[in-house]
């Protein structure tokens, strides 16, 4: 592996972040100047553009024949979210958890997830299923839309200016961003192109799958957008939306993300056997326990982002220990499969049991 290619790598993932940026900034205020209410603008514009990078790379990929990378960015991002950036962000501070987003976002976060796995249970996902995932996503945005239209104040309004500032106004400041928007397009297109090229040689060099790099390395560099919004939340103390970034971030991935790549590809998105027997489950598995966490209290405590943070970090051990064929990987799987997995799941057991008693006695203490 020659120094030219980690700069093409490094390359690529800059021009990726910077153009998710000015996507974002751009596509933001032109819907403000069209009227399009901040709410609107927070759960769609913005979304779209965190989730940019993953879609640049993923239809890249695909369209280069790297159908490995292309998919296992989708799936790595999704398990990077949720693990590392709501874990760190817990971390950071105690994350409070809207009861929308457990009964609204969370359950079709693990709905669209469950599809997603049953789709590529063939081991590919064509342009039928990506048509029937991006249906799902017109049909959730315009279900934001119409519930948005309730919840427009000046409260929102003033939460939109300090995130992108005034309104645009005038002719000058629409070329402006419309201008933004044309350079960061044109920054997505050429940072997946370059990042693409060098995860491929990369995977080459050190001599491991072209999954595991989708899985570990690209997942993780287009999805630093997110990780940049989520942990800033945290330490400003907008505590909720670090957890709603990562979750819609999710849906989109798969809604959007996923879909489009199915679709443009032109035989679809082939699905590793690897991928379909380990790591699709890891995803539906993560997406699965957000629920019981994000329930108890509506607050992701401290010891919660440890365990997150800790389930990565034995993820990505998992990933390396099979890649390099190693002799402890069979240690390894026994120790999480039949001690560490087991244990949490009566740890949440227990906890979500606890907060259902308490809720009772609340409730048949109050007059």
């Amino acid at each position: 592996m020659d120094l030219l290619t980690l700069i093409l790598f490094v390359a690529g993932l800059g021009l990726l972040i910077v153009g998710a940026e000015l996507l974002v900034r751009g596509a933001a205020r032109l819907a403000a100047a069209a009227g399009v209410s901040p709410l609107v603008i927070g759960l769609t514009v913005v979304a779209f553009g965190t989730s940019s990078p993953e879609l640049a790379v993923s239809v890249q990929s695909a369209l280069a024949g790297q159908a490995d990378i292309a998919f296992g960015n989708v799936v790595g991002s999704n398990i990077f979210n949720i693990l590392v950036i709501i874990g760190l962000s817990a971390l950071i501070t105690p994350l409070v958890v809207s009861q929308q987003l457990v009964r609204l976002d969370v359950p079709v976060m693990i709905g669209v997830t469950v599809l997603a796995t049953l789709l590529a249970q063939d081991l590919k996902i064509g342009r039928l299923e990506g048509v029937l995932l991006f249906a799902g996503l017109v049909i959730y945005t315009a279900f934001l839309f119409v519930q948005s239209r309730r919840e427009t104040n000046v409260a929102v309004q003033q939460e939109y200016e300090q995130e992108f500032g005034e309104r645009p106004r005038g002719p000058a400041q629409v070329v402006l961003n419309l201008t933004f928007v044309g350079i960061g397009l044109v920054m997505l297109v050429i940072g997946s192109r370059w990042l693409v090229n060098g995860a491929v040689a990369i995977a080459r060099a050190v001599g491991v799958s072209e999954l595991v790099i989708g899985l570990t390395i690209v997942s993780a560099g287009t999805s630093l957008p997110e990780v940049a919004t989520s942990l800033v939340a945290a330490i400003k103390g907008e505590r909720d939306i670090a957890v709603g970034n990562a979750v819609g971030s999710n849906i989109f991935n798969l809604l959007s993300v996923l879909a489009l790549t199915g679709i443009v590809s032109p035989s679809g998105i082939s699905v590793a056997p690897a991928a379909l027997n380990f790591d699709v489950w890891v995803m539906l598995a993560v997406a699965l326990a957000c629920l019981p966490v994000f329930f108890t209290g509506y607050e992701i405590s401290r010891w919660e982002g440890a365990m997150f943070v800790a389930y990565y970090a034995a993820y990505l051990a998992y990933l390396i220990l099979a890649a390099t064929q190693h002799d402890a990987l069979p240690a390894f799987s026994n120790v999480m499969l039949l001690f560490v997995i087991p244990l949490t799941v009566i740890t949440l057991a227990v906890t979500v049991y606890r907060e259902f008693r308490a809720r009772r006695r609340r409730v048949a203490t109050q007059p």
